[in-house]
This record gives structure tokens, sequence and C-alpha cells, in this order.
């Protein structure tokens, strides 16, 4: 869910929720409070008039003992008289918080409350006012002790006039009303209690924890451990973001990964360019050596040992070539310089140039075109010569038998044209075939190599041939020799 979404819902929520849970916390109240009302008012019916007309309910609240008293004193007046019948009613009126006051003449007789304020006896009706009394309505009286005050008029039965009146006190309802406003407002507290506290756990669910994810993944990513994850299943916009950061946290650890791999291979090709310059080294130093000391002591010995210092600091120069371009290529800053080739051309120079070289080492070399004379290709002639170049270079220095042999073929092969390169070397094994390509792969091992090589020759020509859009893989067999080829795109005319 859209954190957007959650929020709109969440306002929803909080306006919706307490609405509702308090309307029905009120409506069970009011029909607890109805029953209650039903039963100690005695009001039948659903007179929802009552309700919201609280002098009605007052005045109905004594309605049963007012018709009582009001039947007794009519054909009974000699019984407002006796005790024990008025202490009866008082009893009565008492559990509806209201008490009784007889009167006669200008003195009351009885008082079902002595503790009523004298405010309250003086303000009481005259004999036969003009206060409503066949409703039994009665009427309310403030002041220090507000009441409601229900009046009959009657006659004892020595002819003196006489009043009833039943006194409600409105005092002592108000705690009872007071309990209930109180157990309403605690409801209603409770309900945004219980509402805040959902929301608060939806949220949290929602939004805190996978925000506390992030902080731990933060101070892991701090710490240097990014072997970690970040789980989330959530759709919204953290979710989202916890993706991110996992995305982040798999990308800095195949950075990492790189780096240490880059690290390892630096170190490797370090090792190798100080083995394979050690030796030329050494060698330049023993011949310098035999020369100072008076060894070559003929010019014959002197030629040799000069030719022999010079090829070594030829092999020194092509290291340190080497070292240089796999630095440019590492880092893609190789300056190609792509042109239109033609491929007979091309290849008839490129065979003529190495023919010399490996005719004088006693290597025959075979070189046939199947393609067409006027096929083109785009290239860099100078990086692709570096590749045909590497290629015989490797198969010269693997050559084990006595006549070596080197045999070139173009082919043309639809949008591409094929090089192959094929010499009856010592091959290679096929369990390291897959793997010459590789930067510092060396299928042998052993640092005493008389080949020696960087063991980058290879990925350098990968690198190139890939660079050109092309492809290059090999198939050899040990003792046999080996097989190159590589693809080069064809240059094609666009027509309109």
């Amino acid at each position: 869910m859209k954190l957007r979404t959650r929020l709109i819902i969440s306002f929803f929520i909080i306006i919706l929720v307490p609405v509702l849970l308090a309307g029905a916390t009120m409506w069970g109240f009011g029909q607890y409070q109805r029953k209650a009302v039903r039963q100690i008012y005695n009001i039948d019916g659903n007179a929802y008039d009552y309700f919201v007309n609280s002098f009605k309910v007052l005045s109905h609240f004594t309605r049963s003992i007012y018709v009582k008293l009001q039947k007794t004193a009519a054909e009974n007046p000699e019984n407002m008289e006796e005790q024990r019948y008025l202490d009866e009613i008082n009893r009565e009126l008492e559990q509806k918080y209201s008490y009784l006051i007889v009167r006669r003449g200008e003195e009351l007789v009885y008082e079902g409350n002595k503790s009523s304020e004298d405010s309250l006896r003086d303000s009481l009706p005259e004999y036969d006012s003009d206060v409503l009394q066949s409703a039994g309505s009665g009427f309310y009286m403030e002041g220090e002790e507000q009441a409601l005050i229900k009046q009959i008029d009657f006659q004892f039965p020595n002819g003196d006039k006489g009043s009833i009146f039943i006194i409600t006190s409105m005092e002592r309802l108000l705690p009872d009303i007071k309990g209930i406003l109180l157990d309403l407002m605690i409801s209603i507290l409770l309900i945004l209690l219980f509402t805040a506290g959902m929301l608060t756990m939806w949220i949290y669910q929602g939004i805190i924890n996978p925000i506390h994810k992030l902080q731990t993944a933060a101070q892991n990513i701090k710490a240097g451990n990014l072997d970690f994850t970040v789980e989330t299943d959530g759709r919204d916009e953290i979710g989202e973001l916890c993706r991110n950061f996992e995305e982040m946290r798999v990308r800095l650890k195949e950075s990492e990964e790189e780096m240490l791999a880059g690290e390892k291979e630096n170190k490797v090709l370090i090792s190798n360019i100080s083995h394979d310059l050690k030796t030329p080294i050494t060698a330049i130093k023993g011949y310098v050596e035999g020369i100072m000391d008076g060894v070559a002591d003929t010019p014959q010995k002197q030629d040799k040992y000069i030719r022999t210092i010079y090829n070594k600091a030829n092999e020194m120069d092509t290291l340190i070539n080497e070292l240089t371009l796999y630095s440019r290529i590492d880092t893609n800053r190789v300056p190609y310089n792509f042109n239109r080739i033609n491929v007979a051309d091309y290849f008839d120079d490129c065979v003529e140039e190495v023919g010399l070289d490996l005719e004088a080492k006693n290597i025959r070399l075979n070189y046939i075109d199947y393609a067409d004379k006027d096929v083109l290709i785009i290239a860099d002639p100078e990086q692709l010569r570096r590749v045909i170049n590497n290629i015989i270079g490797n198969s010269m220095k693997y050559l084990d038998k006595e006549q070596g042999f080197i045999n070139i073929r173009i082919r043309d092969v639809g949008d591409f044209i094929q090089v192959e390169i094929e010499d009856n070397g010592k091959g290679i094994a096929a369990k390291d075939l897959p793997y010459i390509f590789d930067r510092f792969y060396r299928t042998d091992a052993s640092r005493n190599s008389s080949t020696g090589g960087s063991g980058i020759g290879l990925s350098i020509v990968k690198k190139i041939i890939e660079d050109h859009g092309g492809k290059i893989w090999a198939n050899s067999k040990e003792g046999t020799g080996t097989i190159m080829y590589f693809v080069i795109r064809k240059y094609q005319e666009v027509v309109n």
C-alpha cells in the first residue's frame, strides 16, 4: 500500500472510528439509561420526548405518588394527619430523590427532610395559587436549593386549608448525572486511546519497522559488513526504498568483490611482470659482466653478447608495452581509430611482415584467403595487427616440433570475416581451454617456464576483438596443435 493511501486511510480512521465508536457507546448508554429511567421514572414505551425534556422527566419521576396523594387527599383527608402514613409516603419519595411537606394553614405540620433550606420553606406557594396542579407537572424553583415542586391543595376534615408538596431535589440528582457524564467521558477517552493504539500499531508495522531495518542496514554498511539482506514485502514507498537499498547493498558488495579481485589480479600481474623482467635483466647483467670481465675476447663473442643483450631488452620492452596496454584496456582508455579496411590487402601485408620472422626461425607459413578480393571490414588496423601478432607470438612460443608451421585462413561467413590461425604446437589441455582468455591465466603454472609471459596477452586480444564487435574462441588438442578463431564484422553500405 502506498504511503499516500496509508495516510488517507489513517485520516479517515482518526475521524470515523472515534465518531462511530462514540456514537455506538452513546447509543448503548442511551439504551441502558432509557431502561433505567423507564424503571425508575416509570416512563412507558419509547417516549423519546421525555429524554429531550428534562423537566418532563423529573415531573414524571413522582407522578404515581402524586396521583396517589391526590386521591387520598380527596377521599381520605384524615390520612394527612397520620404520621405513619406520611412517613410511608416519604420513604417512597426518598427512593426518587424527593421528600414530602404537609402544610396546614401557614404551619408546616410534616417535613420529610428537616435539613431543607429555610428559603425553600418560605417560598412555597400559597393555597390555591396560580400554579397548575391538575397536570401534576409542578414548577421549578431556583434559589439556594434548586427543586421541582408539585402542590396538592385540599381541606382537612375540620375544614382547615391544607397543601401537600412533593419536592424533588436537583442537588441529589446531579451526582447521578455527573456519574453518567463521567462514564461517557471515560468511554470516549478509551475509544480515542484504542484508535490511537490501533493506528500506532498499523503505522509501526508499515513504516517504523522498515525504517528500523534500513537503520540496521546502514549501520552494517558503515561497519563494512555487506553480508546481510534487507527483506521487505511492502509495496509502498518505504518498501520501494528498502528494495533500492538492497540493490545498492548488492552493488556495493559486487564492487567490493570486484575491487578485491582486481587487487588480487594486480598482485598476480606484479608477480608475473617481476618474474618475467627478472629473467632478461639477469641475462643482460650476466652478458654485460662477461664483456666487462673480458670473457667476450673476440669480435664474434662480443657481437653475440651484444645481440643477446639487445634481444633481452626487446623482451623487457614488450612486457612493459603489454603492461601499459593492459592498464589502458582495463580502464577502457584504448584509443581506437576505426577505418574501412580491404581484407585482402591488409592480410597480405600482415603475412608478408610476420613471414620474415617465421622464416628466420624455420617455421613454415601457409596463407589462404577464401574471401572476395573487395571485401571490406571496419577495424583499427594497429590494434587488429596487435591481435594477429599476439596470437602468432603465442603459437611460436609453444611450437615443440622440429618442423613447425602456422596456417592463416580467411573465410567469408555472412556478415563477418572469420580469421583462423592454426599451429602444430604442443596444444592446450581440455581443462585449460575455457580459461585461456582470462586475465593472468597461464597453462604452465611453473614459474621456471622458458616461455615466460605475463598471462595477459590473450585477455588483451579478447578485449580488442570484443571492442570491434567480434568474437574469439579456440580449439586445441594436446600434442597436435591449436586453432584460434576470431570474427570481424564486414563493412556494408547503407542504402536509403
